[in-house]
């Protein structure tokens, strides 16, 4: 049986993936409007990665005798941006999700909680592949600006994914 403490931190990251996908979702929408089909293809598939981990951490909740007490997702803002500043602060986002992951990882240490734990490690381990993928693509976008063919080139390469 999960304790009440890590029940509750583990539907607040559930909540935060979930509002994930849906500010992937939107930024993916933004993009395709403005004609960067490759950028919102590789949003897209993020946004379906974040629901991904909401799914598996319900399924570990229900497993461990838990209760799922979902929450209204807050419509994430979406402002005028160009591409670069959308994967700046989609990285930001993921340093977020970084931090509320490790906060999680403690509560299961705190409760002694050992399957959460080891359940947990995916998810830490996951967030440095995310934040390294974010980082590299924000550093190659910030080297080629938002004008000329070298954005068109990064946007043709991101539809690949």
């Amino acid at each position: 049986m999960i304790s009440a403490t890590m029940q509750s931190a583990l539907n607040a990251q559930i909540n935060m993936e979930q509002y994930s996908s849906q500010l992937y979702l939107a930024v993916s929408a933004h993009l395709s409007a403005h004609n960067f089909k490759g950028f919102a293809h590789w949003l897209r598939v993020q946004a379906a990665e974040e629901t991904a981990h909401a799914n598996t951490l319900i399924d570990f909740l229900i497993d461990r005798g838990g209760t799922l007490e979902l929450k209204a997702v807050q419509a994430p803002r979406v402002e005028a941006a160009g591409v670069v500043q959308v994967f700046e602060a989609v990285l930001v986002h993921e340093q977020e999700t970084t931090a509320a992951i490790h906060r999680l990882f403690d509560t299961a240490r705190l409760e002694k909680d050992y399957a959460s734990e080891i359940t947990l490690n995916w998810y830490v381990t996951e967030q440095v592949r995310e934040e390294a993928a974010l980082a590299q693509i924000t550093d190659h976008l910030r080297a080629v600006g938002e004008q000329g063919g070298g954005i068109w080139y990064l946007d043709d390469r991101m539809g690949k994914r």
